[in-house]
C-alpha cells in the first residue's frame, strides 16, 4: 500500500509536533501535494514556527487558517474549500499538569475537537476510500509500568490523568468512526518527544534554559520516574510511513526504544549543556531541587515499537545523543523565540497578523 495525498489538512501544525511534521513533509519527505495548516494559535502554537516554509510555499503549498478544530462551520468550510482528502491530526492539549489544574479544556478540545473533525470528515468523504484520518496520541493512555514490561498495541488502556484521559477518550472515537462507519482511519501512540520548537514548560527545554539562566532545576518526587524519548525527526518519519503504508483501522506504537530515568536524564543534559555553553557541569548539579510530586504521576512508561518496524520497515535516524546535542544547540542558538516565547509577546504579534476565524 502507498497511498497518494493532494491535500492534507495538519491540525495543530503551529505547536511543537506538528511544526516538525510541516517542515518534515516539505523537506525530507519530499511531499508535492498542498499543506493546510489549522491552528487555533493558543500558547503553545506559533506560526512563525513556519517562517521558511511560509516565504517559499506560501499560498501555493502551504496555507494557514487559525481556528479551532471544534468549529464545525470552519472545519466543513476548509474541507470543501481545499478539497482536502487527508487529515494529521496534532492538535490537542498535552501539558499533564495544566490538565490537573483545568481538566475542562482537555475534554474540550481533545474529545470534542476530534469528534468534531471525525464527523465533518466521514460526511465529507462519503465513503470514499482513497482518503485517510490520521491520529496522533500517546502512550500515556496505557497508564504506568512497573520495572518490566512495554506497552504493546492491544495493551489494555489505564489513563491516570484528565490529559490522558482525554486522549484515550479521543482514541475511542477515531476506532469507533472505522468500525460503525467505515472511515479509513490509521492511529499512533508514542512514546515523548523532544526537539526543535518545542515550548518551554516540557522537560528538556525547561531544563536547558533553567541552566543557562542560572534558575532551579526542578525534579518530581525521587526522580527516578522513567520516560521513553523519541527525537521529534523520528517520530514525524514513522507517522507519514504510517498515513503512506499503514493498514486502515490499525495502531502502531512509535517509540524511541531509549528509557531514561528522569534524574539520569537531567544528569545528562547537564553534561551537554555544560560543554556547549562553556559553564560548570557541578554549578548546573548544585541547581537541582526536588519537588513534590504531582498527583498521580505515572511511574514508568515504555514502547514496543516492533509492530512498526516489522510491518512497515520503520528505524529511528537519530540516536539519543545526536538528538539531545541537536535540541541543545537549538534552545542555545535560537534566544530570540525563546524570549518572545516567554515574555507573551508573540500573542501579541498573533492577535494582530492572524485574525481568529
Amino acid at each position: 500500500m502507498n497511498r497518494k495525498f493532494s491535500t492534507i489538512l495538519v491540525t495543530g501544525g503551529a505547536g511543537f509536533i506538528g511544526t516538525n511534521f510541516i517542515h518534515y513533509l516539505f523537506g525530507k519527505a519530499g511531499f508535492d501535494g498542498r499543506v493546510v495548516n489549522l491552528d487555533a494559535l493558543t500558547y503553545a502554537g506559533n506560526p512563525e514556527n513556519l517562517a521558511a516554509v511560509q516565504k517559499v510555499h506560501g499560498g501555493k503549498r502551504y496555507f494557514f487558517e487559525r481556528g479551532d478544530i471544534c468549529d464545525r462551520a470552519l472545519v466543513e468550510g476548509l474541507f470543501d474549500k481545499y478539497e482536502v482528502d487527508a487529515v494529521a491530526h496534532f492538535a490537542a492539549e498535552s501539558h499533564v499538569d495544566r490538565s490537573i489544574l483545568g481538566p475542562e479544556a482537555f475534554v474540550r478540545t481533545n474529545v470534542m475537537g476530534t469528534y468534531t473533525l471525525l464527523d465533518v470528515a466521514r460526511k465529507a468523504w462519503k465513503g470514499r476510500d482513497d482518503v485517510l484520518f490520521h491520529h496522533v496520541s500517546t502512550d500515556e493512555v496505557f497508564g504506568s509500568l512497573g520495572d518490566e514490561g512495554y506497552f504493546r498495541e492491544d495493551t489494555a488502556y489505564d489513563p491516570r490523568s484528565p490529559y490522558s484521559a482525554s486522549k484515550a477518550s479521543s482514541d475511542h472515537l477515531v476506532r469507533a468512526y472505522h468500525h460503525t462507519y467505515g472511515l479509513p482511519i490509521t492511529l499512533t501512540n508514542c512514546s515523548n518527544n523532544y526537539g526543535p520548537y518545542q515550548f518551554p514548560e516540557k522537560l528538556i527545554p525547561l531544563m536547558i534554559l533553567n541552566m543557562v539562566e542560572g534558575k532551579s532545576l526542578p525534579v518530581y518526587g525521587d526522580g527516578k520516574n522513567i520516560r521513553d524519548w523519541v527525537f521529534v525527526e523520528d517520530h514525524n518519519s514513522a507517522v507519514w510511513l504510517v498515513m503512506r503504508e499503514g493498514r486502515a483501522g490499525e495502531s502502531y506504537n512509535i517509540g524511541g526504544e531509549n528509557e531514561w530515568e528522569n534524574i539520569k536524564l537531567l544528569d545528562r543534559l547537564m553534561e551537554i549543556v555544560s560543554l556547549k555553553a562553556g559553564a560548570s557541569v557541578e554549578d548546573y548539579r548544585k541547581l537541582v531541587t526536588y519537588v513534590k510530586d504531582r498527583p498521580g504521576h505515572d511511574r514508568r512508561y515504555a514502547i514496543d515499537c516492533s509492530k512498526l518496524k516489522k510491518e512497515l520497515g520503520w528505524k529511528r535516524e537519530s540516536s539519543f545523543e545526536a538528538g539531545l546535542a541537536r535540541t541543545v544547540d537549538w534552545y542555545l542558538g535560537n534566544k530570540p523565540w525563546i524570549d518572545s516565547i516567554r515574555s507573551g509577546d508573540y500573542l501579541k504579534w498573533i492577535e494582530a497578523n492572524y485574525k481568529q476565524r
